[in-house]
């Protein structure tokens, strides 16, 4: 049977990306990833790719004259790979063409820095801190045309309130994702997901 093909969206460092790139390397995560697409030519995570032979693609907003354009090349490239699953991984720019995300529902997830919907946006780690939170956590959800809104796929709780910083916040949290997103992206390729309206539901399988 053909591998579910995944193609990731990152902005930055890429460390979630690593975390499934070393899912698929040791055989834990059951899929291919065929793409990498990055709206930042200096994003470490386009490096990360290179070294596993992973095809990158560069998309530079700054190259189109609306949000939308934008959107719509990234798309063009995902279908072009025959993608199965769109993984946002560390990917800081909101997806605002309409049919892309009406075409790819239940087929693109992000994981996000906090307990959704409790500090949604680019800063959540900061903001949990600086209000004080004892747990915060992390948040896989599906994407739709909202700020961090989508339907929530699986979420893990972390114990902040030791830490000093947000920066403390941040690294503790990140631990935690990178074992929670390789497990829910092989949850994927096995069909254990699906969005049926606003409610995700979860099959579970036998093992063999």
């Amino acid at each position: 049977m053909a591998k579910m093909k995944v193609g990731v969206l990152a902005s930055g460092r890429g460390s979630d990306f690593q975390s499934i790139i070393d899912g698929v390397e040791s055989g834990q995560v059951n899929t291919e990833i065929v793409l990498l697409i990055s709206d930042n030519p200096e994003a470490k995570a386009i490096e990360r790719a290179r070294n596993h032979n992973i095809p990158v693609c560069c998309i530079n907003p700054k190259d189109y004259p609306s949000r939308e354009e934008h959107d719509r090349a990234i798309r063009k490239k995902l279908d072009e790979s025959k993608i199965d699953l769109v993984v946002l991984a560390g990917y800081m720019r909101l997806i605002k063409d309409k049919k892309f995300l009406q075409d790819c529902k239940g087929r693109i997830i992000n994981i996000h820095p906090a307990l959704l919907p409790a500090f949604p946006g680019v800063h959540a780690q900061k903001d949990a801190f600086n209000y004080g939170a004892k747990i915060s956590g992390y948040t896989i959800h599906f994407v739709d045309d909202s700020l961090d809104g989508g339907p929530v796929i699986y979420q893990e709780a972390v114990d902040i309130s030791d830490c000093k910083t947000g920066d403390e916040v941040a690294a503790k949290i990140l631990e935690r994702e990178h074992v929670g997103l390789p497990r829910i992206v092989d949850s994927f390729s096995k069909g254990k997901y699906k969005i049926e309206g606003r409610k995700v539901t979860y099959t579970p399988t036998r093992s063999p």
